[in-house]
Parts: C-alpha cells; structure tokens; sequence
C-alpha cells in the first residue's frame, strides 16, 4: 500500500461506511484510482468450470452490486470479479444503519439485505462494458417475493446473456428465511429451476452455489449431494457467519453477517468438509477472512481451485489484489508448484 492509498483509507474510515463505499465506487467511475491490470503467470493461470482465468484470486460479491465499476474492476489485478447480488426487482434492502466496521478484529458486519437496482438495470450496465477478466453475477430474491426460488432463475434469464457465470445465493443471513433455501429438498428444487433457465440461454454458463458456514455436518452433506447430483458447476465455501466469537469491537453484538480475519478459520473447515465430501467432482472456490498470499494458499491448499475477498480491501486498499496475486505466484514456487491446481488440496488434512 503506497502513501496516497493509505490516506485514502484513512479519510474513507472517518465517514460513515455506506458512505465511504459509495464515495469508492465512484472514485473507480471516474478513473481516480490506478489499476495494475490482470496479474498472470504460468503458475497462477487457472481454470476453473471451463473459464480461463489468469489468476485464481476473484472479487466477491457485494462490493460492485449494481455492476457500476465491472470495467474497472476486471482491471484492478483480480483473475475473475463477481458483482450484485441483484434480484429481480429493485430493492432498498434493510434500515440503516446497516454496515459496521470492526476495525480492532480487521472484520465488517453488514445487514444490507440485498439492496440493489433491479436485474433489468444490472443486465444492462452488464451488456455495455469490456472486460479484461470473466465476470459473473450473484443471484438474490427478493424480500416480498410470494416465491423465492423462482427469482433466482428470473434474474438468470434476464442477466444470464451477459455474464460468464452465475452464482446462487442461498446463503445471505440478511433476508428472512432465505438460508431455509440451503435445506436438501428445497435446494434440489430451486437448483433445477435454475439450471433449466441456464440451459435455454444461448450461451449456457456455469452456475456456483454459496453456502453459509453455519451449517452442521449432516447439512454440509446434504448440500454436497445436491450439489453432485445437480449437478453444479462449482461452490463458493463461505459466505458470512453469524458467530460472534472472540471479537473486541464495539460493534460486535450488531445483527448481521460478519465477513473478515475472524470468518477465515471457520470458513477454511467448511471448504475443507466440503473437498472430503465432493472427493474432487466438484470445483470449489474459497471465500472468507482472506487478507494476504498466505490466506488464499491456505485456502487453496485446504481444497479450492480459486478465492474470492472483499472485507480485507476496507482496511488494506485495493493494490492488496496485486500483493496476494505476487505472493502467491512466490509461494506456489517455494513449494514446487507449478500451477495452482498441483496445490489444490494438498494441505487438507490439517483441516479435518
């Protein structure tokens, strides 16, 4: 991090944090903050579910929901950017306030709940910019919707055309009763539903699953064999916790969904469960406390074919994606790698 980012944190972090998000967005829409380009090199260029992505090291969802700054973003270092959730109509998601940083535990709790522009308005800005990396989009219901597994695949029918992959959010602890959707019956069903608008699109792409790390052990199975028999194309393992534990900031018994240093653990168990169970049939990509080049090999190594981090840029700035893509070229060649499938799973047990 260079001087100039490090005051530009330090200015956002004295604004309220919906603000200083907003006041990011618009800073990458006007060309003010400098973008390294995709990082690449034989080593860290991936597949993953058929799409070719120079590094394994992607944006989550969340950060871009309304699909403003897809351009810049797939300029910025990431291998592949996610955008939304968008759900089929616009939304204003819930009260505020409704984000909260912890900066003592490096952790962000949100209750947002969706907010976003609609899939009409984001299928459009979709269909209008360049790309230099795959771009996909999270997929939500919404809050008032008589049937929420139906809105998944509404949003994938109108945005679908326009993206290189999808993913369906099942797992969102911030709109009532939309993780009942991870159950096994209710889940094989939205699924289906999904995966036959996906392939009456005339391009037909991947389409991930997001789990909670909340889930027992008989429930992580179920989604395992859902996810198989689908089947999917991969799992994005996590997304934010309910837990609380051992944190120091003030803001701790918030309600929401906590992201960050203290999801890293947990979330890296669940990723692990999950390669036992999929014995190696399914991609999954790890997501979750994710702050450094060493974080995302632990992941990798724990079982995933590539990462996602959103939280850890709030406190270390954007030109943290050129430092984990760098180091984990570095790391991947310390170790004999010589690409990141070789290191995918590797250090699983240590997990388990």
């Amino acid at each position: 991090m260079n001087l100039v980012e490090r005051a530009g944190l330090r200015l956002l972090h004295r604004l309220d944090p919906e603000r200083a998000h907003a006041l990011s967005i618009r800073a990458l829409a006007m060309g003010l903050v400098p973008l390294c380009g995709p990082v690449s090199t034989p080593r860290l260029a991936t597949r993953l579910a058929g799409l070719a992505l120079p590094n394994p090291i992607g944006l989550a969802a969340g950060y871009d929901k309304n699909a403003e700054v897809v351009g810049p973003l797939t300029r910025a270092g990431f291998g592949f950017v996610e955008v939304g959730a968008a759900t089929p109509l616009a939304q204003p998601g819930n009260p505020g306030p409704r984000l909260f940083r912890l900066g003592e535990d490096a952790a962000v709790i949100n209750r947002l709940g969706f907010n976003n522009h609609g899939a009409d308005t984001i299928a459009r800005r979709l269909a209008s910019v360049s790309r230099a990396v795959p771009v996909g989009l999270n997929l939500g219901a919404n809050k008032t919707s008589d049937d929420r597994a139906a809105d998944f695949a509404r949003v994938l029918a109108t945005a679908g055309p326009h993206v290189d992959f999808a993913t369906v959010n099942v797992s969102s602890p911030n709109t009532e009763r939309l993780r009942d959707l991870q159950g096994k019956a209710a889940l094989s069903t939205l699924l289906a539903g999904v995966l036959a608008t996906r392939d009456a699109l005339a391009r037909p792409i991947p389409v991930f699953l997001k789990i909670a790390p909340d889930l027992t052990e008989s429930e992580l199975a179920d989604v395992a064999e859902v996810a198989l028999a689908a089947p999917l194309d991969a799992v994005i393992a996590t997304n934010t916790t309910l837990d609380r534990d051992g944190l120091l900031s003030r803001h701790r018994g918030e309600a929401g969904g906590l992201s960050g240093t203290p999801l890293f653990a947990k979330s890296t168990r669940t990723l692990a469960r999950l390669s036992v169970l999929t014995e190696g049939r399914l991609p999954l990509i790890g997501t979750g406390g994710i702050a450094s080049a060493e974080d995302a090999y632990q992941k990798i190594r724990a079982g995933a074919t590539a990462v996602q981090l959103y939280t850890a840029m709030v406190y270390r700035g954007l030109s943290l994606v050129h430092e984990i893509a760098t180091g984990l070229d570095a790391l991947l060649a310390r170790d004999g790698f010589a690409n990141v499938a070789e290191a995918t799973g590797t250090g699983r047990e240590g997990w388990l």
